[in-house]
């Protein structure tokens, strides 16, 4: 299968902290300079207190499935290494992925948020939750500013999105490999995240792919194909042959199959970093026009958290293509 040219691939759209003030003028450029400081400000402070205390609060965290696994599980393990008792809360369904390679929680207390997705789509995380979860952020928030400690409130959307995910990139991040944890069997497997979208065309995620299509093409060369992902984010499919739907809200699921497996099949979503925690191949699918929006981020946030390349199918022909190739190998 012949691979289009990665600049071929990658809009020119990363979000650091420079692009945030690129359509300013000169009056917008200082006051975005004096949101950045005042963010670098809040944030070396946090973590200078938190490093000196052994203790911190962090959160709210309600949002996007990848913006979970690249920019706050990482950081919050990195926090765990340096000994840090941590005050988390976040929702509930992130949790299994709060552990280290012994399969021991790294959150010192767990403030939880009730799974709300089926009925408010995450949005990074500046998704607005149902009222009663509000109620819950209120009362850490709270809790947090009496402690004294440090808190880092990352629904602060300025400081989270142009300074706090940018920072930690350099030496703030560590992964715990939870495929030590999660993985049960040595299968010839596959996993499919069945992202729904329904009929729409995004460009980040491009259009819509028949996913069953998809399981039936690849499943001649895997002993199982498990098809998995949350239920509220997850296209309908039925079980047949070889090919088992397994989606669930409990990503304990979705953890194990991608452990045992030796490839995963995602849409650009958050599902691509799966494989990063579980030591899995990923085939990241796009069906549409090139360049895909917001792969810049995807491959630059991930370098801290895998070495592994992810490869890229345009075509069910290519899917398959993809699928023999490692067969071969």
């Amino acid at each position: 299968m012949t691979q289009p040219a990665i600049k071929d691939l990658i809009k020119n759209d990363a979000t650091t902290i420079l692009y945030g003030q690129r359509t300013l003028n000169i009056f917008g450029k200082v006051h975005y300079s004096k949101i950045v400081l005042k963010a670098y400000y809040d944030i070396i402070k946090f973590y200078n207190k938190a490093l000196n205390d052994k203790e911190c609060y962090y959160g709210p965290f309600k949002g996007e499935f990848g913006h979970l696994l690249l920019h706050t599980v990482p950081f919050l393990m990195h926090l765990h290494k340096q000994g840090v008792r941590i005050h988390f809360c976040g929702v509930e369904i992130g949790k299994p992925f709060l552990i280290d390679e012994n399969g021991n929680s790294i959150i010192y207390k767990f403030y939880p948020l009730r799974d709300f997705y089926a009925e408010v789509p995450p949005d990074s995380n500046v998704t607005i939750p149902p009222a009663d979860v509000q109620v819950e952020i209120k009362k850490f928030h709270d809790l947090a500013i009496a402690s004294k400690k440090g808190f880092l409130n990352i629904a602060d959307h300025d400081m989270y999105w142009f300074v706090f995910r940018n920072w930690q990139l350099n030496g703030r991040q560590h992964l715990y490999q939870l495929q030590k944890v999660y993985k049960t069997a040595n299968e010839n497997s596959c996993v499919i995240f069945p992202r729904k979208k329904g009929n729409a065309h995004t460009l980040n995620n491009g259009g819509p792919w028949d996913y069953m299509q998809i399981a039936r093409i690849v499943a001649p060369y895997f002993d199982k194909v498990y098809i998995t992902g949350h239920p509220s984010m997850s296209a309908e499919l039925s079980s047949e042959g070889n090919i088992e739907v397994c989606v669930s809200s409990d990503n304990k699921v979705g953890l194990e199959k991608c452990s045992n497996a030796n490839l995963i099949i995602t849409q650009h979503s958050g599902a691509v970093h799966m494989g990063s925690y579980t030591n899995t191949k990923v085939l990241l699918i796009f069906n549409g026009k090139l360049p895909i929006e917001g792969l810049a981020d995807t491959l630059r946030y991930r370098e801290n958290l895998s070495t592994d390349p992810i490869n890229f199918a345009f075509s069910y022909e290519e899917i398959e293509k993809h699928v023999k190739s490692l067969n071969k190998n």
